[in-house]
């Protein structure tokens, strides 16, 4: 039975790097440095075509046939291309504007060495590897000359090259499994701890055991590790393959950190796509993902299991290549797991029989099904690149009632998004306060956090969760109003100020299905925080459920910053007097605007609180001025005017 396509959580990239398949007259070389495919025909006497990430730095040229092409690689920038064809030295050419473009040659300094290969470290350095050490030089492109900057003798059986952090990992000794790493920066060149491997059976007598096949180096989560790929052996009770991260830090000793087990045996290739180790199986075909940061806390050294069960990646389909083709010919099915693979750090599988370079990339929909601890699959997912739509989407399953949608679930997964959230919520505010306070004296320039798509925001979870959820009629209302408790009981653990629609959103639900005791509560023992948008929400309420007016009235003064939004409700119910006594309480009658409560006192038509308000302001009015006048801007004739047509108030005559 055909696997359904969304459990694949692994496919290679739509659109390939194609170039000339590997032939009797045609050699593929990989440069990892710059992500290019060079295929060489006939030595580059008929052509050197070269294909990079992107068409920008595909290049084309011819070159002399001086023998067989061993390694061919461009400086960072395609200004100097670098050939290996013998032993003892690399040729040199200039691709920079207006400089010589005549070959020029560097032989190795160390007597009776052979070159392994070369690393460009930077436009102009590279770094000779041969058998017996090391060899760092400046190159010279206007002088066609090279300088040696700093040498070192080891003896060398194989090398690795991390272009991401520019360390040299040299296997030394008769077996193989003391590494020496090396760091190259700015021209320098640092010696870092060696350290090592741990084999599964010493052999005696002594020879090389640690093959390169079995040694990568990649960055993971921001750090340098050297992966060890340890085989079963039938002599050492380990019944399966397993893959041995080794921490290699700038400075300082390189540790055994974690363990991959990946429960059987055979042929494995390693790959990193977003921080998360890939483990391909050939014989079974399938690709195993492991994630490192999901560990137990404070372990010298982690053992992982894989994340996820394993699964092939997605069927790829090639387009037919050749004159013969028709055009309305399927694609073909390309033969994944393919021994004429070759894997490549960080996330490349070349296939250089049928001229194709994928990228390999995680899709993280399938992902969502084959883990079930929700907990666990959010840990997972917060640290992916494009994780926000999946997040939400999970979040919307969880809701959906039944187990999926229990409480405790939904609370450890509102608590594992706002912690993410609350992490960068501090670190912006920092960033803020150390631009407003200026450079510190021999501080760094701290940089301005990037908001990754880990940070699910509370506009986020309203948008595209909590409002939709609501409206759902089949789910009860009780859990509704319980899960949107939870989000905020989540948002004031974490110390995140809560937003008014989350607030507003409880009480359209509350009273939606008339829970006005509830709501009552809610506001009284300040579960939902006090702010203008709330008591304004409260007071449409009023008609509903006539409280709400009072309860608006209290938040509005509990708020202190309030007391316009508190005047203007009380004299829309005809409050006047109400009004004038807190405006008086709060010490703001010799300052507020006497016609805004004459026209209220006008509109009730009660005679006497016409006169008690416009006498107020009078004696107002003599208290601050020495005069009962009002100022022209307070309209007095149109007071007077009023006083005109009804002249007298309560038997007394104005």
């Amino acid at each position: 039975m055909t696997e359904p396509p969304q459990q694949h959580y692994l496919e290679l990239s739509e659109n390939p790097v194609q170039f000339e398949h590997a032939s009797s007259v045609n050699n593929v070389f990989f440069d990892e440095a710059n992500k290019q495919v060079f295929a060489v025909r006939s030595g580059g006497a008929t052509g050197v075509v070269v294909k990079g990430p992107d068409d920008k730095s595909s290049v084309a040229f011819r070159m002399d046939d001086k023998g067989e092409v061993k390694c061919i690689k461009f400086s960072i920038g395609n200004k100097i291309l670098a050939v290996q064809r013998t032993s003892k030295s690399v040729d040199f050419i200039n691709f920079i504007p207006d400089y010589p473009h005549t070959e020029f040659s560097q032989e190795c300094k160390t007597k009776n060495a052979n070159v392994l290969g070369f690393c460009w470290t930077n436009w102009n350095e590279i770094v000779f590897i041969t058998d017996q050490g090391i060899e760092f030089y400046q190159v010279f492109p206007d002088k066609r000359s090279l300088k040696l900057l700093k040498n070192q003798s080891i003896n060398v059986n194989w090398y690795q090259y991390c272009p991401e952090t520019a360390v040299i990992l040299l296997s030394t000794t008769v077996q193989g499994n003391i590494l020496q790493p090396f760091a190259f920066r700015n021209g320098t060149m640092s010696k870092m701890s060696k350290f090592e491997i741990e084999l599964p059976v010493i052999p005696k007598p002594a020879k090389l055991s640690l093959s390169e096949r079995d040694i990568a180096m990649a960055t993971i989560y921001g750090q340098l590790y050297v992966m060890y790929l340890k085989h079963h052996s039938r002599t050492a009770n380990s019944p399966s393959a397993e893959v041995v991260l080794y921490h290699l830090p700038r400075e300082g000793a390189c540790k055994k950190s974690h363990v991959l087990k990946l429960n059987t045996t055979g042929k494995f290739a390693l790959n990193i796509v977003d921080n998360l180790v890939v483990v391909h199986h050939q014989s079974s075909q399938t690709s195993l993902i492991f994630d490192i940061n999901l560990k137990e806390p404070d372990c010298a050294v982690n053992t992982h299991q894989p994340v996820l069960p394993a699964r092939s990646i997605h069927p790829y389909r090639m387009p037919l290549a050749g004159p013969a083709v028709v055009p309305s010919q399927p694609p073909v099915p390309c033969q994944l797991y393919s021994s004429s693979w070759s894997v490549f750090q960080p996330d490349i599988i070349i296939s250089a029989s049928e001229g194709y370079l994928w990228y390999l990339q995680v899709k993280l929909h399938p992902t969502v099904n084959l883990l079930q601890d929700k907990g666990k699959l959010m840990d997972f997912l917060l640290r992916r690149r494009d994780c926000k739509m999946v997040i939400l989407s999970v979040c919307s399953q969880i809701l959906e009632g039944g187990v999926k949608g229990s409480l405790p679930v939904v609370a450890t997964v509102f608590d594992k998004l706002n912690q993410v959230y609350k992490e960068y919520l501090e670190a912006e505010q920092s960033y803020t306060v150390a631009m407003e306070s200026g450079p510190s004296r021999g501080s760094a320039a701290q940089k301005r956090p990037v908001r990754t798509q880990a940070v699910i925001d509370q506009s986020d979870m309203y948008t595209h969760v909590l409002s939709s959820f609501t409206e759902r009629k089949e789910v009860s209302h009780k859990f509704v109003i319980a899960v949107l408790m939870e989000y905020i009981r989540s948002l004031n653990q974490h110390q995140i100020t809560v937003q008014h629609y989350l607030y507003e959103l409880v009480i359209k639900t509350l009273v939606q299905h008339n829970l006005f005791y509830m709501l009552h509560q809610f506001l009284q023992y300040h579960v939902l925080s006090d702010s203008k948008p709330l008591a304004c929400l409260l007071l449409s309420l009023e008609s509903t459920y006539p409280p709400a007016h009072q309860l608006s009235l209290d938040m509005l003064k509990r708020l202190s910053t309030a007391n316009d939004e508190i005047v203007e409700v009380l004299l829309s119910k005809q409050q006047v007097l109400g009004a004038l006594r807190f405006i008086r309480s709060v010490g703001g009658h010799d300052n507020v605007s006497a016609r805004k409560f004459l026209d209220a006192a006008r509109q009730t038509g009660d005679q006497m609180l016409f006169y008690t308000v416009f006498r107020s302001f009078q004696q107002r009015n003599q208290r601050l001025r020495g005069s009962p006048a009002f100022n022209p801007g307070e309209n007095k004739p149109r007071i007077w005017f009023i006083f005109q047509m009804k002249p007298t108030i309560g038997g007394l005559k104005i």
